[in-house]
């Protein structure tokens, strides 16, 4: 089957609605307290700070435990907590304004977090960020010793001192826990370049709702790479084709895109990686594949638009 070629058609990309309940905390009963003016609801609440104390914490779009997960938080990550009922918290993540339901003990309300000029010096404050896709958390510095559990990267961890053995470094956790030294990255260490991080999460597998390296979805590769490079971005795919950079004309035969420029589709987005062997790739995590993937740009675009139509647009970061 031979797809048109829409990369020179008008963008039917999306707009954000300011009031978008899946950014704000807002519903008829309770609502944040800073959209008193915008929002009417039969009460407000201000938010408590609170800190994600589990590796990866899934997040509900309502109070339905069995229902679709949404999003995922991970380690260190810092919310909002405006309601506690039923063992679940309504909660707003403070990077990304996220919106939904999590399990109450997966969310600790660390009033410290949010004091950065108190003069006490917070020893819980996050010092280092996961960097390698996944690294485990030894109970102490031996690797020989079967981990506590798993990180992914992004995660957000509290170092307080080293420890060498055998020739390799450890980094010693607040509390209890060793994590492989080289698998971190100072707070504020930028990565440059997006597309390599997007590169060393290949063949994670695709997870609806998953925003970790454990599994992660389309939006999410898109969302944890940049944050890695220290450029915050929403999470789902429409909010980004509406809000990431600026919107590109892709060119006759794709031939304008650079790489780490963005394309979406409705429900999609991929990355394009540039030219490999002369033949142009995106690279993206594919219900397809059921993985992150690189795949030949045109490929990817016959096969979608086949089974669902053509691109929408396209933005360069």
């Amino acid at each position: 089957m031979k797809v048109k070629d829409n990369s020179k058609t008008s963008s039917s990309l999306p707009v954000l609605d300011p009031l978008d309940p899946r950014l704000n905390a807002i519903r008829s009963d309770l609502a944040d307290i800073r959209l008193k003016s915008d929002f009417n609801a039969l009460h407000y609440a201000s938010g408590k700070p609170g800190v994600v104390c589990e590796p990866v914490v899934n997040l509900k779009g309502t109070i339905n435990t069995d229902g679709d997960n949404i999003h995922q938080f991970l380690q260190g990550e810092t919310v909002w907590v405006f309601e506690d009922i039923n063992e679940l918290k309504w909660i707003q993540s403070r990077f990304d304004g996220y919106v939904g339901y999590v399990a109450s003990c997966a969310i600790s309300l660390e009033t410290e977090f949010n004091q950065p000029t108190a003069t006490a010096i917070n020893e819980n404050k996050p010092t280092h960020i996961v960097s390698a896709p996944t690294t485990f958390c030894y109970p102490k510095a031996e690797l020989r010793n079967p981990p506590m559990y798993s990180l992914s990267m992004g995660s957000r961890v509290t170092i307080h001192s080293y420890q060498e053995v055998r020739g390799t470094k450890y980094a010693m956790l607040a509390g209890k826990g060793a994590l492989i030294e080289k698998h971190l990255i100072e707070i504020d260490n930028f990565q440059s370049d997006y597309v390599k991080i997007c590169e060393l999460l290949v063949n994670t597998p695709y997870l609806w709702g998953g925003s970790s390296a454990f599994g992660i979805d389309c939006s999410s590769l898109v969302q944890l790479s940049m944050r890695m490079c220290g450029t915050q971005v929403l999470r789902d795919s429409d909010m980004q084709a509406a809000t990431i950079g600026v919107e590109i004309d892709a060119g006759e035969n794709y031939r304008n895109l650079k790489r780490g420029d963005l394309i979406f589709w409705r429900g999609h987005v991929g990355i394009y990686q540039g030219a490999i062997d002369n033949t142009p790739y995106i690279i993206h995590s594919s219900g397809h594949t059921m993985n992150v993937a690189s795949e030949p740009l045109h490929q990817a675009i016959e096969r979608i638009a086949y089974l669902y139509e053509s691109p929408i647009g396209y933005r360069r970061p």
